[in-house]
């Protein structure tokens, strides 16, 4: 019954560990299932650890570099397949003497030539044309004319080797032994216009009008799935090592110098070294991962539960620092798993920047550390990797103020790059002695990064839609006074906008003062009382001089009329679409406190006034951040302070006292995260500000 009662009065806050240990488990998907090498090294610098030999055999891995260019060696010899059609020649010949004689015949008869020469003659010449033609056709078709495929067009090699398949026999050619149809078309008309000049002119005015090109078809086929096939396996084919390390060698002693040869090597030994264990203890592997894992993501809950306990109560916002994390964990795994692109191109700041734009400077950090530290686990040079994103989260933290002016992310994404390359120029210049030893496509990452981080940040609309977040871009929006709420309220309850006005210049001067976000106080002052524009003329600051309705109604009545601008309010900014962090400053500026003036009739007039005290009292709720206790106290004094009639500091001073310790006493602060010092300073800045505003002077004393 006990663990019962307790999971009922704790069940949110075990629902929303549950996220935490879901995160976790997707973390953990993606982290790679390979053991760790023990050792760390780096090109060019002294081995630090003690005399290593091989614990196993185990062979030297090429390079990449060696890969390819073994890789590049094939495919430049290599030869592409041809298969000869033998079918070519034979329809294309028949095809040239089916349609050839009726175009004799009609030469015949347009020209008269069977005026000049008898039947037998004409025969006798077509004769030796035929097997003219036959012999320059044959020749051709014989050598072979090749179809001009991807493979070969725009080579200028003349040297280059073919294989031809025919009748499943290949045999090796070059190029140049072989026609293309522009050479094939060349020869027949050489060999045509060769026998034409020897015999007579009969031929000629003939020719032209055939077209030799139709008859010149290629019977040498680019024969792509043996080629391809053929070229995989000499590249399937080409070795991966080159050496073998013998168990008990010794591969590097201590101090000595990590050279190319060596750290190849040792990258070898790390490869084999951490497949060995995976092999044998992969969930050995997999329970380390979980608890250095699950250590982060305990401290985490931890530093959320003791200084940012609201994330914790709303699951919309815990949700989303987890799946930021969890995602960035995931497409970083996928990059280093795939190599299509370096892991220097995923923009890690994101999350820095997404977080510091929704909630605050310090809890960005904490949860940038958190991912770096994560994401450390499994990438090249750990802690190059952890301390370069590490600076350039500090920097885009300390640069990502008012982020809603235009430029102001440009400028941050050029400090993030320009600190990714400063860090890497020394890094570089650590291990090599001269930054000029830095890879140009490094930089190229990095570049690609910085544009990454800028269209990532377009992604922030969509996560205020989705999560319910506010931007300091919406906040300055919502602001504008020319938006239809606000421009209602100027023109249907003036005297309510100037009084919104007054509240959000003393509230902004005051979150300025103890820390906060003054954006959300100011556009949380100019909404607070949107409500007054049901029945403006109820409330004071609205009314003519010679009007006021409150004075046929009741105590009651006209409490009920007061109170209703909080309720209206509310119905008014969700009608419109406001978000709930603005709807709380309607909903709490008020608190729970009475309208104490009509109570105060009330209770003079009847002496059970006590018993209905709930009329007269706001439905609240408290206050329950600094933003909406700094409105509620700006509201009172704002208003209070049009009612005086002898403006002097001292009545100032003790106007703003008796009304924020009155609201203090009442427990209207008891929710918001409020120190008695923070209200000390506001009570100050509320002076001076309606100080500035009264131009109150000081009460001299009377000389006579």
């Amino acid at each position: 019954m006990g663990l019962l009662r307790y999971i009922q009065i704790n069940y949110r806050g075990i629902f929303r560990s549950f996220y935490f240990l879901v995160a976790l488990i997707v973390v953990l998907v993606f982290l790679p299932r390979e053991g760790r090498f023990k050792y760390e090294f780096q090109k060019g610098k002294p081995w630090m650890h003690k005399d290593l030999y091989a614990p196993f055999d185990f062979p030297v891995y090429k390079t990449d570099a060696e890969i390819f260019t073994e890789k590049a060696s094939i495919l430049k010899g290599f030869k592409p397949f041809f298969r000869h059609d033998s079918l070519v020649q034979e329809a294309v010949i028949q095809q040239f003497f089916t349609e050839i004689r009726p175009l004799w015949i009609s030469h015949i008869n347009n020209n008269r030539l069977n005026s000049r020469y008898n039947q037998s003659q004409l025969n006798v010449i077509f004769g030796k044309f035929e097997k003219e033609i036959t012999t320059a056709f044959n020749n051709v078709y014989k050598k072979g004319i090749i179809d001009q495929s991807e493979s070969i067009q725009g080579s200028t090699k003349t040297d280059m080797e073919l294989s031809i398949l025919k009748n499943n026999v290949s045999y090796d050619n070059q190029y140049s032994d072989v026609y293309t149809r522009k050479k094939a078309s060349e020869y027949v008309n050489a060999k045509i216009k060769a026998f034409t000049s020897s015999e007579s002119s009969t031929f000629k005015a003939f020719w032209y009008g055939v077209d030799a090109q139709k008859y010149i078809q290629p019977n040498l086929l680019y024969d792509d799935y043996i080629t391809q096939k053929y070229k995989n396996e000499l590249i399937s084919n080409v070795s991966l090592t080159k050496g073998l390390i013998q168990s008990g060698e010794r591969i590097i002693s201590q101090n000595e110098m990590v050279t190319s040869d060596v750290y190849q090597v040792l990258e070898s030994l790390k490869r084999e070294y951490e497949t060995h264990i995976s092999n044998r203890n992969w969930f050995v592997v997999m329970l380390g991962n979980a608890l250095l894992v699950g250590a982060l993501f305990i401290i985490l809950y931890l530093f959320l539960l003791s200084f940012r306990t609201e994330i914790l109560k709303e699951d919309s916002k815990t949700l989303f620092i987890l799946l930021l994390i969890a995602f960035m964990v995931a497409i970083s795994s996928y990059v280093i798993k795939s190599g299509i692109v370096s892991i220097y191109v995923i923009p890690l700041v994101i999350v820095p920047i997404f977080i510091r734009t929704f909630f605050d400077a310090r809890l960005a950090l904490f949860i940038h550390l958190v991912t770096i530290f994560v994401v450390g686990f499994f990438v090249p040079n750990s802690f190059e990797y952890v301390f370069t994103n590490f600076i350039a989260g500090v920097v885009a933290i300390l640069s990502l103020t008012n982020l809603y002016r235009r430029g102001r992310l440009f400028i941050t994404v050029a400090f993030i790059y320009l600190s990714y390359v400063i860090i890497y120029l020394s890094l570089v210049t650590i291990e090599d002695g001269t930054p000029f030893a830095a890879n140009g496509f490094v930089l190229l990452w990095y570049a690609i990064n910085a544009l990454l981080l800028m269209a990532s940040y377009q992604l922030v609309y969509l996560f205020e839609k989705i999560f319910g977040f506010l931007s300091d871009a919406t906040l300055v929006e919502l602001s504008d006074t020319n938006l239809d709420l606000l421009r209602k309220l100027a023109e249907v309850a003036p005297g309510t906008f100037q009084h919104s006005l007054q509240v959000a210049n003393l509230a902004e001067a005051a979150i300025q003062r103890i820390g906060g976000n003054p954006l959300l106080v100011r556009a949380g002052a100019l909404y607070h009382d949107i409500g007054k524009t049901v029945n403006p003329l109820f409330y004071i600051e609205n009314q003519p001089f010679d009007f006021n309705p409150h004075k046929n109604l009741d105590f009651t009545e006209s409490a009920k009329y007061i109170i209703s601008h909080v309720t209206e309010g509310v119905k008014i900014a969700n009608k419109a679409g406001l978000p709930q962090q603005i709807v709380d400053f309607i909903q709490t500026h008020h608190g729970t406190s009475k309208v104490k003036y009509f109570y105060k009739l009330h209770r003079d007039k009847f002496d059970n006034g006590v018993d209905d005290v709930h009329k007269f009292t706001y439905p609240g709720p408290r206050p329950n951040s600094k933003e909406t206790a700094i409105v509620m106290m700006a509201d009172a004094v704002e208003a209070a302070s049009r009612s005086m009639k002898n403006i002097t500091l001292q009545n100032i001073d003790e106007l703003v006292e008796s009304i924020i310790d009155k609201q203090q006493l009442e427990g209207q602060f008891n929710d918001a995260d409020i120190t008695f010092r923070d209200i000390t300073t506001i009570k100050t800045v509320f002076k001076k500000k309606l100080i500035n505003i009264y131009h109150a002077r000081i009460e001299y004393p009377d000389n006579k």
